[in-house]
């Protein structure tokens, strides 16, 4: 009997997972792609393995991929794949990173799936069928003040001297208990949607950063946007996510940032 989609891209993330442990062990290096991003012999093998799989269980579906070995086609089924995201932490050592899947149809998400091999925590969600880490029913907080949350954000690496979510990111540092910076969009989003953290921004990511934690946080009664309000775009310029609670006076606060107005002056040294 054939799995359904949300089953088998469990069952190969977990096996991309273990493969990204080997390279993992064997302390891999990297080296640049264009002229900020790591890329690392894992994300290839991983990818490669990755898009393998789908394609033999899903010959027809088109696959968009972040190292370029899938292949979009006309097909009302899309399938994001993050072979590894968190590269530049893996390619370090540090312990954030995860294998990430997501599946669209007809331009609605239907099914994704964050995989920490590291953790062995599988975060996952369909359409209409709740979100689960390691089979067990997750929601996202119930914080509903923006002064008592606990929020994430990512930076580009080398560019992040030129991103303007440095003003972003001192304005909700002040406005909250803190913001993260883990390098991890999937798991960020992830982490919004089982509680460990009440909302997650970023600008610039990619479809397949957040497709998956963009329906894990929906299916855990979460909100997402654009950080204007609008509705996301998974090829769009921004994204927030968090627990609904706190959206419009997360949303209130960046309106004034974009607008050049700060709560919050930075310090003069």
């Amino acid at each position: 009997m054939r799995l359904s989609f949300l089953e088998s891209a469990v069952d190969i993330a977990k096996e991309a997972g273990s493969l990204l442990l080997h390279y993992l062990e064997r302390k891999v290096g990297f080296e640049l792609k264009g002229d900020y991003d790591l890329v690392t012999e894992a994300d290839r093998a991983s990818e490669q393995l990755i898009v393998n799989r789908l394609r033999s269980l899903f010959p027809t579906h088109s696959i968009v991929a972040e190292e370029g070995s899938g292949e979009e086609g006309t097909s009302e089924y899309c399938w994001y794949v993050d072979p590894l995201d968190g590269t530049t932490n893996f390619a370090h050592g540090f312990p954030m990173f995860n294998v990430t899947l997501a599946l669209e149809r007809a331009g609605e998400l239907i099914a994704g799936v964050v995989y920490d091999p590291l953790r062995q925590e599988v975060f996952c969600a369909e359409r209409g069928g709740g979100a689960y880490l390691n089979h067990h029913r997750i929601q996202v907080s119930k914080s509903r003040q923006l002064s008592e949350s606990l929020i994430a954000t990512g930076f580009p690496s080398r560019r992040r001297h030129l991103n303007i979510n440095v003003h972003f990111y001192h304005q909700l540092a002040m406005a909250t208990h803190g913001v993260r910076r883990g390098g991890s969009a999937a798991l960020d989003l992830a982490y919004v949607a089982c509680g460990r953290l009440d909302g997650f921004w970023e600008f610039g990511l990619n479809p397949w950063d957040m497709a998956a934690g963009v329906l894990l946080v929906e299916e855990a009664g979460g909100k997402v946007s654009d950080m204007k309000g609008g509705n996301l775009q998974l090829r769009g310029p921004h994204l927030l996510a968090d627990n609904g609670h706190i959206h419009s006076e997360i949303l209130t606060l960046f309106s004034e940032i974009f607008r050049g107005e700060y709560r919050f002056p930075l310090p003069v040294l």
